[in-house]
């Protein structure tokens, strides 16, 4: 009896896990084994987020991604779909992670397009993405990958392993007009500082993108950066892009998540953006249709009312992953939010 006649759903083409002879070299192994070693669970989740671009190849076009995530995370992360599959899941390990790739892809593209000219591009806790390599948008950019300095460090070395490795017509090239590695932790107050040694100007036109990391943050470390990159609005035009979860995502009993916005939509106005557009999984601008199921997670969500904390049938937690895009321009950051009702405590 076939899978379809068993009512289960087969593998994917998409998904056969091919392993690239690169994750066998001596160095790039060695590298892979520190980081399962030695590494804790922040730095390493930029290799299961690595993962996930790998094995969604069909959507998301990293060359870089299987190197950088090695073999343990890629297997594991295509355990998890396999076993989604078998048992006709309708949301597949990864799908939030492929469409949070390409809402932040599509987003930064547009946010470049509308300067009209050289811009810079942030990545603050990079971990191990690759645009600077892969988007065709970075070509009149200079871009910064700002993080750990050994997760900088690894990611830089497995690189050069794959350059080493490869004829030079297949070697991964930058993109970007230039990309430059900033060593430092956000969680201190001197990154700034170094993101300025390493050329960034502050007056020049701006793309910030946090993903997946306002969450591992305590509440006081998030909000200081975000407000350090609303001021940057007085200075240049600036776009934030950003993803934030809800209170229930980070009260769970096996979350390592810290900081939380139910209401980000408020939250960026009182720290001084202009305009904010939020999005949800599953919206238009964040479906790239991926979520075709009408019953899955995502669109269940979406019929609800952000206030409500819990699902009403069953009383199971309300696990929302809100997408944002802010922005400010000199003189316009101060345009008035009378028509939104700031709390002091429900926003955060």
């Amino acid at each position: 009896m076939s899978e379809q006649e068993n009512g289960l759903r087969e593998e994917p083409q998409w998904l056969e896990l091919k392993l690239p002879n690169l994750l066998y070299n001596e160095t790039v192994q060695e590298l892979h084994t520190t980081i399962q070693s030695e590494w804790d669970s922040l730095r390493q989740s930029a290799c299961q987020t690595a993962a996930g671009r790998a094995l969604w190849r069909h959507v998301i076009q990293d060359p870089l991604a299987d190197l950088l995530a090695g073999e343990t995370y890629l297997r594991n992360f295509h355990e998890k779909i396999k076993n989604d599959c078998l048992k006709n899941a309708r949301e597949i390990s990864g799908v939030l992670l492929a469409v949070r790739t390409l809402w932040f892809d599509s987003k930064l593209e547009a946010a470049l397009n509308s300067f009209n000219g050289e811009a810079q591009v942030v990545l603050l806790g990079a971990g191990m993405d690759t645009r600077a390599y892969r988007l065709s948008c970075l070509k009149e950019s200079n871009v910064f990958e700002l993080d750990f300095p050994e997760v900088l460090e690894v990611k830089a070395t497995l690189i050069e392993a794959a350059m080493g490795s490869m004829d030079e017509y297949e070697q991964p090239k930058i993109i970007a007009k230039s990309l430059n590695r900033v060593a430092a932790d956000i969680r201190n107050n001197d990154w700034l500082e170094k993101l300025q040694i390493s050329g960034f100007v502050l007056e020049k036109n701006t793309v910030w993108i946090l993903e997946g990391v306002l969450y591992y943050l305590s509440h006081s470390h998030a909000v200081q950066v975000l407000k350090i990159i609303a001021d940057k609005c007085a200075l240049a035009h600036t776009v934030l892009l950003a993803d934030f979860m809800n209170k229930p995502s980070t009260t769970l009993s096996n979350s390592i998540f810290h900081f939380y916005s139910d209401w980000p939509d408020q939250l960026l106005p009182s720290l001084g953006f202009s305009h904010v557009k939020l999005s949800q999984i599953g919206d238009p601008d964040a479906h790239f249709g991926l979520l075709d199921d009408p019953l899955n997670l995502f669109n269940k969500l979406r019929s609800l009312p952000r206030s409500m904390q819990t699902y009403p049938d069953d009383g199971k937690p309300c696990c929302r992953l809100y997408l944002v895009r802010a922005s400010g321009v000199p003189n316009q950051q101060k345009e008035s939010f009378d028509h939104i009702a700031i709390g002091s405590n429900n926003q955060i």
